[in-house]
Formats: structure tokens, C-alpha cells, sequence
């Protein structure tokens, strides 16, 4: 079972992440995405489920047209893991 991150190691992660902040309220982290139309949204929540299942890490996402607002927590865990902050990486690498 993956590790919550302390909430140094959490500060350092976020740092590294532009967009991601802390979902109030959970031990999360969460970043919405704005893409030029839905079939650019949705193009990239395909790419990122791939990666998502790849990794055995599933998002918490939802997507109105062109927005996709996603919520990461190692739900075993707990709260932010490594695991989280791997995904956060991969999905602003597809977003590009």
C-alpha cells in the first residue's frame, strides 16, 4: 500500500505542479483543465484513463464540454500519495 505523503513532501509536489492546488476539505488535490472544444477534453481524458489504468490509479474526474475538473486521493492510503503526484505529471503531460 502506497504511503500519504507528509505534508512537506505535499508542499514540495504541489510546488512542481502549476495548477494543482488542495481540494478543501480532503486530503486531495485537484486542478481543473480548459480545452479549446469537448472533443479536445474528451481526447485527453481517453489518453489520461489509458495512463490511469496502466498505473492502477483512477481519477476522480468530471467533464462539462470543453472542462475537465479532476480530484486525485489514494483512497487506500487515505489521502496524496506518490501515486497521485505520478498522475498529476502524466495528466499535464497529455494536456500538454
Amino acid at each position: 500500500m502506497a504511503e500519504r505523503l507528509s505534508a512537506e513532501a505535499r508542499r514540495q509536489a504541489l510546488g512542481g505542479l502549476p495548477g494543482w492546488t488542495d481540494v478543501p476539505g480532503r486530503d486531495a488535490i485537484g486542478k481543473t483543465f480548459v480545452f479549446k472544444d469537448f472533443n479536445e477534453a474528451f481526447g485527453f481524458m481517453s489518453r489520461a484513463a489509458l495512463v490511469a489504468e496502466k498505473m492502477d490509479h483512477h481519477p476522480e474526474w468530471r467533464n462539462v464540454y470543453k472542462t475537465v475538473e479532476v480530484v486525485l486521493s489514494t483512497h487506500d492510503a487515505g489521502g496524496v500519495t506518490a501515486r497521485d503526484i505520478a498522475l498529476a505529471k502524466a495528466m499535464d503531460a497529455i494536456a500538454g
